[in-house]
């Protein structure tokens, strides 16, 4: 997580709000989920930024972030903020949420 610009205290404190970050792989769990939100144009220090407030969007599955992403994006919604508050919540009130746009 310091590759993407996270000192160690921030992983320190993301570790300690979110233990199971432990148990995740960093190759095939936690950088391709770094990579996706790359992809969706977030950059390093939005990340690093999200990541600190919500260490848990890591542990989510990557089908999960993948099409929360692509929603908000189609939306046109797609921020660190949106981002935050989405991946929060249970599937329906994700559907409640972007169905507002619509």
């Amino acid at each position: 997580l310091s590759e993407i610009g996270m000192s160690d205290a921030q992983v320190a404190k993301a570790i300690a709000t979110c233990p199971s970050l432990c148990g995740c792989s960093l190759v095939s769990n936690l950088m391709p989920k770094v990579q996706l939100l790359r992809e969706r144009g977030f950059s390093d220090a939005q990340i690093s930024s999200t990541l600190s407030v919500i260490p848990a969007l890591l542990t989510y599955s990557s089908k999960r972030l993948a099409h929360r992403l692509s929603v908000l994006q189609a939306q046109g919604v797609l921020t660190e903020t949106s981002m935050r508050t989405c991946m929060k919540m249970n599937d329906a009130k994700f559907a409640h949420f972007v169905a507002r746009f619509d």
